[in-house]
């Protein structure tokens, strides 16, 4: 019977290596987001190295802590890792490739778009947090946009397209360019303006920008229980690319 033979290090404080023969056959590694969830990462190819990691990993969390990790749902070897390891799927999450192209939609009567100043900004977020906290809560948006626990959240203007009903924001749509696709992270509009097309004026605006900059196609995520997302995407011709699962280990669990 062959025996494993492999040990377990604890190299950074954050990072954790699987030795075998002075070889490295596995890594783990732990980040914490600006929301302050930690997200646990496991990169091996041997089950007994990732159950061995995993259990590690997991005892050298704080016993009170919540962590998370992301699988592509296709994973099935991953996944039933991970549900070995004590974690449950906590959210499903929708990938899409959204083409770019001119639009014939007309903006909302009133409805102005246009970049985004600071200080409106904030004001807006912080309307559309309240509002989705107090309904379907923040679980069901994108990891980034979860509130941040060090207090005031980076925003950098630059990167949101808002709607401006008589000088007062009203929605708002985030794009990042900094990858190999446009990612859409974020559109919101606040609850009183919603169902008069400010979200599909706002996603046309910045979709008919990107074509004008060469981009065929954005990328974006949306949580299957977001229905009303969902139909906005696919209205404009969205395809589906993919689902991503968020598991979740709560304190106490087992491995």
């Amino acid at each position: 019977m062959h025996t494993v033979r492999f040990t377990i290090s604890r190299v950074a404080d954050n990072q954790w290596h699987a030795i075998e023969n002075d070889l490295v056959v596995g890594r783990g590694h732990a980040t914490q987001r600006l929301d302050g969830r930690t997200f646990l990462s496991i990169d091996t190819w041997r089950d007994a190295v990732f159950h061995r990691l995993a259990a590690a990993m997991v005892a050298d969390q704080p016993h009170d802590q919540v962590q998370y990790t992301v699988v592509d749902e296709t994973d099935r070897d991953l996944l039933t890792n991970w549900v070995l390891a004590g974690f449950a799927t906590w959210r499903r999450e929708a990938e899409f490739a959204v083409p770019t192209g001119p639009s014939r939609a007309t903006v909302p009567s009133g409805v102005v778009i246009t970049t985004a100043d600071e200080a409106p900004l904030r004001e807006l977020d912080r309307a559309i947090r309240g509002e989705v906290d107090a309904a379907v809560g923040w679980h069901t948006m994108p990891a980034e946009v979860l509130p941040w626990q060090g207090g005031t959240r980076p925003i950098d203007p630059s990167k949101y397209t808002v709607a401006v009903r008589d000088g007062r924001y009203v929605g708002l749509v985030r794009v990042a360019t900094m990858t190999r696709r446009p990612r859409i992270g974020l559109v919101a509009v606040l609850a009183a303006e919603q169902r008069h097309g400010v979200g599909r004026s706002l996603l046309d605006h910045v979709l008919d920008g990107l074509h004008s900059w060469g981009f065929e196609a954005a990328t974006a995520e949306v949580d299957e229980t977001n229905t009303a997302a969902l139909a906005l995407f696919e209205g404009r011709g969205a395809r589906r690319t993919g689902t991503t699962l968020e598991l979740i280990r709560r304190p106490g669990k087992a491995v």
